[in-house]
């Protein structure tokens, strides 16, 4: 089976790459616009980034292997078929070892820099080491062999973190000001060993109703469990910084977090795609249908 993405993607074919230049010349995101944009959703893959820029492969202390536990690999093709249902997406290119966007960028654990990196603030995801700049991989070992100055935090968030918002910001005000409502699908992967043998394979996230309205949330669990899917819903992932920042219901934007199992359709030993990822990629693009044929902006503005 042919399992390299697949160039027949209706919009996603001839779409337009929109990119923010950093420093060195190199997009911190890509942007995936449909032909014309007919619905309120937009699509977001914080953690799909598969750019490791050189200064994080010379000061840590792991291997590539160890730095890519932490990608949502591939991700971004698996909901790029939005596309083709009107829906821009936006895609990280920067690996989220280096910057994570799905974090305030105020969540700076102050022991990893040799001097005081700015504001920080000391969630969870801080104290274990998921800050906005990553202490540990996915696998859990430390990347850093040594502190960090503390202008390489307001560096790396300047030309990843901030452009990226900028972009994700600008595309719900664009849907807002088209639709009167915006829909904000952000994608994960999970991997299969955090859960145990009855684990999900999807979790949706709207924090417990506070991010989005629920029904999105129902209709999206109601049209995966018709694929046959096991869908949960806030438990173990309610949402990160994206539904929190984004997810404002009464002002009619609505944030959902989609975390698909890993073990549907990646090999998460060697990280190459299994047989499954045609399924996923386009089941993925049948709920981007369901959701944008629901017409959400005539309910929902």
């Amino acid at each position: 089976m042919d399992l390299r993405p697949d160039p027949a993607f209706g919009a996603l074919a001839e779409a337009r790459a929109a990119r923010a230049e950093g420093e060195d010349g190199d997009p911190p995101f890509v942007l995936i616009e449909p032909f014309r944009r007919t619905t309120p959703l937009i699509f977001a893959s914080p953690h799909s980034g598969r750019r490791y820029p050189r200064d994080l492969v010379e000061t840590a202390r792991v291997g590539m292997g160890s730095l890519r536990r932490s990608e949502d690999a591939f991700v971004d093709e698996l909901f790029a078929g939005a596309a083709a249902h009107g829906a821009p997406i936006l895609c990280a290119a920067v690996a989220r070892a280096y910057v994570d966007l799905n974090r305030d960028p105020t969540e700076l654990d102050p022991d990893m820099f040799t001097d005081c990196p700015g504001a920080s603030m000391h969630s969870p995801r801080v104290q274990a080491g998921l800050g906005a700049i990553p202490r540990i991989a996915g696998d859990g070992q430390e990347i850093y062999w040594r502190k960090l100055p503390g202008a390489e935090a307001a560096r790396r968030l300047s030309l990843v973190h901030r452009p990226y918002h900028a972009m994700l910001g600008a595309l719900v005000n664009e849907a807002l000001a088209q639709f009167g409502c915006a829909v904000l699908v952000d994608c994960h992967s999970m991997p299969s060993s955090a859960r145990g043998p009855q684990q999900p394979d999807i979790v949706l996230g709207d924090r417990f109703g506070a991010s989005c309205h629920p029904s999105i949330t129902t209709l999206a669990e109601a049209t995966l469990r018709r694929m046959g899917y096991r869908v949960a819903r806030n438990a173990p992932f309610a949402g990160g910084h994206t539904t929190q920042a984004y997810g404002r219901p009464l002002a009619r934007v609505h944030a959902l977090q989609v975390e698909l199992n890993r073990s549907l359709y990646l090999d998460e030993r060697t990280m190459e795609r299994t047989p499954g990822f045609r399924r996923v990629r386009n089941d993925m693009a049948r709920l981007a249908a369901a959701l944008a044929e629901a017409e959400l902006h005539r309910s929902l503005a």
